[in-house]
């Protein structure tokens, strides 16, 4: 090990400062070395030559170590002539001089346009599509041999998915939607009342909560609630390189994995909905008694009237495509994940995004070809 004081020194010759250095100048002596040097201080950039007669060994280390700290300190490091040098030394310390302005430059990139951009937006896009596509038709495949072969679907785990997915999720379905109720008929009913149209509340409550809010409202817990854990659960299998050991054993990752959690959601976001449907409708029934002079009685029998069975079995029918496509977003992105715990959190953030802006997109859809269809 060097020490400071043996290391280097600055020698007054010829009316011009030279530094001279002993000993080895290695790297697993680099922070000493470095010390040494900065010990010199503003001396350093009066150097006009390196003096290398007492230098035992240099590596490219304590050759950048040396020039760097000179030009840090103003001196010129190209210039400064190298005099005593062993000629294997002169070598190394040549070959990193002519390297140093490029160990010097900062790494700068030329900031992207708006166009460029949005370009860079358009292709993350389309890959991040096309990586759902490409894993739904993994789960269509997997699903057709569970078809073929009933017995090789994993029953416990479809039944743990849909206690967790649907059992646990119903207080919270239940008290959202019925807030939602409450909200959509008061909301209504200030409206109703100027024109003393109070009954047609029941209307408006008994078609918008049953065919676009409930399914929307589920879904989209579901998405926060569901769609997350899938992809925290699956990330969280894959940092530890447990579907690693599912795919050593012969065993296919999406059919023990993935295979139950779809079906499981695709199973319970439909029940979900029709609870969501019958707590939307008390909340409003709750607050149409206490606010607009409309029994519970009167809005039994005017939602017998008021309400097509075909608006909630549309409301119905649209829940299974909305868990298809959270299931399959969330399992996708569980499964894409790094290797480190950082990539969790990213993906699992990304999934309730996803999963909301997909069940939105479906249900505008939805509502488009319903309307061509005159439904």
């Amino acid at each position: 090990m060097v020490t400071p004081g043996d290391a280097c020194r600055i020698e007054r010759r010829d009316g011009a400062d030279a530094l001279v250095l002993s000993g080895a100048w290695r790297l697993h002596d680099a922070g000493t070395l470095d010390a040494c040097l900065a010990s010199l201080g503003a001396e350093l950039g009066r150097v006009g030559t390196i003096d290398g007669t007492p230098l035992e060994s240099i590596d490219t280390a304590g050759a950048l170590i040396v020039l760097a700290r000179l030009q840090a300190c103003g001196a010129d490091a190209a210039g400064i002539a190298l005099t005593g040098f062993d000629p294997r030394h002169a070598r190394i310390v040549e070959v990193v001089r002519a390297r140093l302005p490029e160990a010097d430059a900062p790494l700068r990139t030329a900031p992207l346009t708006g166009l460029a951009r949005l370009g860079a937006a358009a292709d993350g896009l389309g890959r991040m599509l096309v990586g759902h596509v490409g894993f739904f038709g993994r789960v269509v495949v997997e699903l057709a041999g569970t078809v073929r072969h009933p017995s090789t679907l994993r029953r416990h785990e479809l039944a743990a998915q849909l206690s967790q997915a649907g059992v646990t999720a119903l207080p919270v379905v239940a008290l959202v939607a019925c807030l939602i109720g409450v909200v959509f008929a008061y909301l209504l009913g200030l409206q109703a009342e100027q024109y003393g149209a109070n009954i047609f509340v029941v209307d408006g409550v008994a078609l918008g909560m049953t065919r676009e809010f409930s399914p929307l409202i589920v879904a989209t817990i579901v998405a926060g609630r569901s769609g997350a854990a899938f992809t925290a659960q699956l990330g969280t299998m894959k940092l530890t390189e447990e579907i690693d050991a599912i795919r050593t054993l012969g065993l296919s990752a999406e059919r023990v994995l993935v295979l139950p959690r779809v079906l499981a959601l695709m199973v319970a976001l439909p029940l979900l909905v029709f609870v969501g449907d019958v707590a939307g409708l008390v909340g409003a029934m709750g607050i149409a008694s206490v606010m607009l002079d409309v029994t519970p009685h009167t809005f039994l029998e005017r939602l017998h009237v008021a309400l097509d069975p075909s608006h909630y079995l549309i409301g119905l029918g649209k829940a299974p495509f909305f868990a298809l496509a959270i299931a399959v977003i969330g399992c996708r992105m569980g499964m894409d994940v790094d290797r480190d715990t950082r990539s969790i959190g990213i993906n699992t953030t990304s999934t309730v995004v996803q999963g909301i802006v997909a069940v939105i997109v479906l249900d505008a859809v939805f509502a488009v070809l319903l309307q061509r269809m005159g439904w």
